[in-house]
């Protein structure tokens, strides 16, 4: 019997920069309509990382709007340092958790589609793929300089370029601004 569950594995940041380099920002009522669409859709999970200074930020209607309505959301706290120039920064990384879920979630799917060009994703993109699990990396070559690492393209069963998917999963009439790490703002309610 053919496992048909599909898990979607949605780096926020990531995604954010490749819908901005393309000129568009993302509805996600359109998005996961689309992988519902395509699909035994079993779980959505999108993965941001969070300042806890900015209680007003605008990822927070988002993250809220996402975890009512049919995403998994998974936050951390940004990390804080100072550079070797006496600059502040902060850093979330969230490659471990996206890399840990994929593993975790292989048992459970025939299909993981990644939205990610991060070439970090390689080892664990072969991983799943030798248990079995097909995996799809959406991202961007289209933009320049391209979003998605060689790679992680190449490493994948299947790649499909955010661009073609914009007629689909973009939000319509409203300007995209940008906030750091804000894949949408509006909450892309339709």
């Amino acid at each position: 019997m053919t496992n048909n569950k599909v898990l979607l594995l949605i780096d926020g940041a990531n995604l954010h920069g490749a819908a901005k380099a393309l000129g568009f920002g993302i509805d996600f009522k359109k998005l996961l309509s689309e992988f519902r669409a395509r699909g035994d859709l079993l779980r959505a999970n999108y993965y941001t990382a969070i300042s806890d200074e900015d209680e007003n930020s605008p990822l927070v209607p988002l993250i809220d709007w996402l975890d009512y309505n049919g995403f998994s959301v998974v936050t951390k706290l940004m990390k804080s340092f100072t550079d070797s120039q006496g600059n502040r920064k902060l850093s979330g990384n969230m490659d471990v958790e996206i890399a840990v879920d994929a593993m975790e979630m292989a048992q459970h799917v025939g299909h993981i589609v990644l939205f990610s060009g991060d070439g970090d994703f390689c080892s664990v993109v072969q991983a799943v793929q030798r248990r079995g699990v097909k995996v799809t990396v959406v991202s961007s070559i289209a933009s320049r300089p391209p979003i998605c690492a060689d790679e992680l393209r190449r490493q994948a069963d299947e790649f499909i370029d955010l661009v073609d998917l914009r007629a689909k999963i973009s939000r319509e009439g409203r300007p995209l601004r940008d906030v750091a790490h804000a894949p949408s703002l509006g909450v892309g309610v339709s």
